[in-house]
């Protein structure tokens, strides 16, 4: 006699795949959206690890996720330039965007080029730096994702166009960056920056310079670069919140998923839990029947779910340029969750089989 897991799920076929595409789209969510996270935050640590300035000079509250202020005087520069142990210090204007395409956000950096080059070793691969208000320079990692070459176009501030006019390596900072001049007009902020790089002499003295920094001008926001530039889970408090609900979300989509497949299981295979009770299956031999094909099903979800986020992820990063990072422990979590929410949502529906009257299961029309 075949048992309730496998004649369920041949007789079913229907019901069992809308099952298992329910559990699959909640871990393929959970994948994108922690894989996601995970991969902009690691993409803005990597790019701020090439900036060779040790210490950010800015006011507090100038910089965020989203969000930026200008307004650092452009006459703290010659003051930190004055400061023993600096070396150079290179005013920098951030601007968030929308990306060309639509979706998510980008930055753009105003800077004077030739300085900012300089400080933190990059080099332009092809063209020449920004210099006309409508000019851009972008890293290759920009080009090669949005199509771009010098000459190409793209749009800033308010969709305005504004030509590539160069492609530099190694990333470093913002993708995109147009001449300090230019931002500040566009922003109708002149003699202002978002924050001040500070190049130390000695590189082993930084944290030393930053003290000095401190107490020769006080009052302002003085931090090591890779401390500001942290990650986007530290940055915004609330994105762990969010990814660990989206988890648990998800979960419960699962348990209501299967709950619904195995309680409509139960009311159409009545007789036949009858007969299997009436020729000696216990209670045990039942539930755990039925909580085998939940987990099945939840298993089969995973597997189409992780392939599912994979695949993705793959289309999302070619159309949008958006990186996706895969990381074992969300994988574990959504597998541990899929797999117990499926159990804990079978369990009532297992348990009302296992006590059904054999009589009266018979009679069941």
């Amino acid at each position: 006699m075949d048992s309730l897991v496998t004649a369920n799920v041949r007789q079913r076929p229907v019901r069992t795949i809308v099952s298992v595409i329910g559990v699959g789209l909640g871990v393929c969510l959970v994948m994108l959206f922690t894989g996601l996270a995970d991969g902009m935050s690691s993409d803005l640590q990597r790019r701020s690890s090439n900036l060779r300035a040790e210490i950010i000079f800015t006011k507090p509250g100038s910089i965020g996720p989203t969000a930026t202020l200008t307004n650092v005087s452009l006459s703290y520069v010659d003051e930190l330039k004055a400061i023993d142990g600096v070396e150079s210090a290179i005013p920098v204007i951030l601007y968030p965007f929308e990306g060309d395409k639509g979706f998510g956000f980008e930055r753009a950096e105003g800077v004077d080029w030739e300085q900012f080059a300089k400080m933190n070793g990059n080099w332009l691969v092809k063209g020449r730096a920004p210099q006309a208000f409508d000019e851009v320079v972008i890293d290759e990692t920009k080009a090669r994702n949005d199509h771009l070459d010098v000459g190409s176009t793209m749009k800033l501030f308010t969709r305005f166009p504004f030509r590539v006019t160069g492609i530099y390596a190694p990333e470093s900072g913002a993708r995109v960056k147009m001449s300090l001049a230019a931002m500040q007009d566009a922003l109708l902020t002149p003699g202002k920056a978002t924050y001040i790089l500070v190049k130390a002499r000695d590189h082993d003295k930084a944290r030393e310079l930053l003290t000095r920094i401190n107490e020769q001008i006080p009052g302002q926001k003085v931090q090591m670069t890779p401390d500001v530039f942290t990650s986007f889970e530290n940055s915004i408090p609330a994105l762990g919140v969010f990814l660990r609900t989206l988890v648990g979300l998800a979960a419960v989509v699962s348990a209501l998923v299967v709950m619904l497949a195995m309680y409509t299981t139960i009311t159409e295979r009545t007789r036949e839990i009858g007969i299997l009770k009436a020729l000696g299956a216990s209670r045990g031999y039942i539930v755990s029947e039925i909580e085998k094909e939940a987990l099945l099903i939840s298993f089969s979800g995973l597997v189409i779910g992780f392939i599912a986020s994979i695949i993705a992820g793959f289309f999302i990063h070619r159309v949008y340029g958006l990186l996706f990072e895969y990381h074992l422990k969300w994988a574990l979590s959504a597998a541990i969750i899929g797999l117990l929410g499926a159990a804990i949502g079978a369990l009532y529906p297992a348990l009302r089989a296992a006590n059904l009257d054999p009589v009266k299961a018979l009679s069941y029309d």
